[in-house]
This record gives C-alpha cells, sequence and structure tokens, in this order.
C-alpha cells in the first residue's frame, strides 16, 4: 500500500505552505483512480470544486463541491475523480503540531465526512486566511484549527448512538429544507418533541441556535456557487434561500469576515 510523506498528494499541488506543523495544500486532482492508501499524518479536505468518491473500510463517501473530510494518520482509503475538474484543498497536520498544541492525536479517530456547517464555515474561513498573505494569517489558521478540534471533541464525548433520536432527524431534516421557511412549532410536531426542550437542546448538540445553523447551511451552499465567476449575487441568493441580496451579503459576512465579492476574488 503507497503511503504519502508530509505535503504529498495525488495531482498537481498549485501552493503549498508549510509553518509551525501544518501543511497546507491546494491542489487539482488529475487522477481518475487512486488505488488503496494512507497518508502519515492526519488531514482535512475541504473540496472546492468537482466531484469526488472515497472509499475506506468502513464507508463510501461521495463527495461534491462543499464535501469536508477528516483522516486520521495512517487511516487507508482510496479516491475515484469523475470527469471535469476537480480541487481540494488539505490542511496536513503533524504529530508534532499536536503536541505543541496539546491536543490529544487520538481525539478524532479514523475516516468521518464533516456535515456540521459551522466547522466547514472555520475551514472555508482558514482557506481566506491562506490567501491574505499577510503577518498574521499564521495566528488566525492555528486558533481556528483549534476551535475545530475543539467542537469535534465535544461532538465525539456525545456518542452518536448515546444522541437522543431527535438530533439525527432534525440534521437531516435541515440538510434537505434550510431554503425553505422553517418553523418551531412544525419542527416540533414533525419530531414529537416539545418546543422548549427542543430550542433550550438543540444548542447543546450543534453548538448554536436553530437560526444561526440554518443560516450556516445556506452559506456554505454559497460558498460552492461562488466559484462560478458568471453568477450573479442575486441568483445565488435566491438558489440558496436568502430573502434577497443584501440578506445574502450581509449574513455572509457576518460568517466569514468578508463579502462574497471580496471571497470570490479569493483563488
Amino acid at each position: 500500500m503507497n503511503t504519502l510523506r508530509t505535503g504529498e498528494f495525488f495531482g498537481q499541488t498549485n501552493e503549498k505552505l508549510n509553518f509551525e506543523g501544518l501543511i497546507i495544500t491546494d491542489t487539482e486532482y488529475t487522477h481518475s483512480y487512486v488505488d488503496w492508501h494512507y497518508h502519515e499524518n492526519a488531514y482535512f479536505t475541504f473540496l472546492l470544486q468537482g466531484n469526488m468518491v472515497e472509499g475506506n473500510k468502513k464507508e463510501i463517501y461521495h463527495c461534491p463541491a462543499g464535501t469536508l473530510l477528516y483522516h486520521h494518520w495512517e487511516d487507508p482509503h482510496y479516491n475515484i475523480k469523475p470527469e471535469g475538474f476537480t480541487r481540494g484543498f488539505h490542511i496536513e497536520i503533524s504529530a508534532e503540531w499536536f503536541e505543541q498544541l496539546h491536543v490529544s492525536k487520538d481525539a478524532v479517530e479514523g475516516s468521518l465526512q464533516i456535515q456540521n456547517p459551522s466547522i466547514k464555515l472555520m475551514l472555508s474561513k482558514i482557506f481566506k486566511e491562506t490567501k491574505m498573505n499577510d503577518q498574521t494569517f499564521e495566528l488566525s489558521v492555528q486558533q481556528l484549527l483549534l476551535n475545530i478540534f475543539s467542537q469535534l471533541s465535544d461532538t465525539k464525548i456525545v456518542q452518536p448512538e448515546k444522541n437522543p433520536r431527535w438530533v439525527k432527524q432534525i440534521n437531516e431534516l435541515l440538510h434537505e429544507n434550510f431554503m425553505e421557511k422553517v418553523s418551531l412549532t412544525e419542527l416540533s410536531k414533525t419530531l414529537d418533541i416539545h418546543p422548549v426542550h427542543l430550542s433550550r437542546d438543540f444548542q447543546k448538540y450543534f453548538h448554536c441556535n436553530l437560526g444561526e445553523y440554518i443560516r450556516q447551511l445556506k452559506i456554505n451552499k454559497s460558498l460552492i456557487l461562488l466559484h462560478n465567476k458568471n453568477t450573479p449575487l442575486v441568483e445565488i441568493a435566491a438558489e440558496c434561500g436568502f430573502a434577497d441580496q443584501s440578506h445574502f451579503i450581509r449574513s455572509f459576512k457576518e460568517n466569514l469576515g468578508i463579502t462574497p465579492l471580496k471571497y470570490r476574488k479569493i483563488r
């Protein structure tokens, strides 16, 4: 089985940053099939454009743009790339980084697809920071990555099999219907749970309130559409379920710190 060393990914790496135990790469995937392999470091993959299929010992992920994956160190997997341009953003994390920042290397194990929109937005912020090329981006990246591991560790503490059934149900409902108007009353009836209980405990399992979670899902969808420079913002706003373009711009800036147009210029 192939072992990929630090900073190695199959494809054409267009940019690589290496600092304080982190290796960040922006890579175009050029191989239609990559046989079973593993990486010597743990890493995140954030699919910026295109599509990919990834399989590991437990499951197969069909990954459109916007997919976020995490791989524990030396976790074997394979990849299939359909026709078309596919681009991935990777954050590779050395053993030294875990030691220096006092983060357990085994806090998150195996391969997993991360659905949490707030974590995806933090990865998008890291992507933005790596393109800023100023003296503070390294500090910002470190802080965001620590926040991500903190949230992932919190998620692991509450094991999925021990979660109330409604947690999985509401997550699926919101991912499927976030572009539609959702009411607390309707959700409560569908899930057969009291509105007060739902409102109180949602924060416990999702680390934000319902409204924030839905806005994060909309912003994540817009990140994919923004890669097409020919799509007007007004169309993106409508397709992502925002009331209008101004609402989209305001929500985007609140979550990512810059306007959609500025994010679009980040390459």
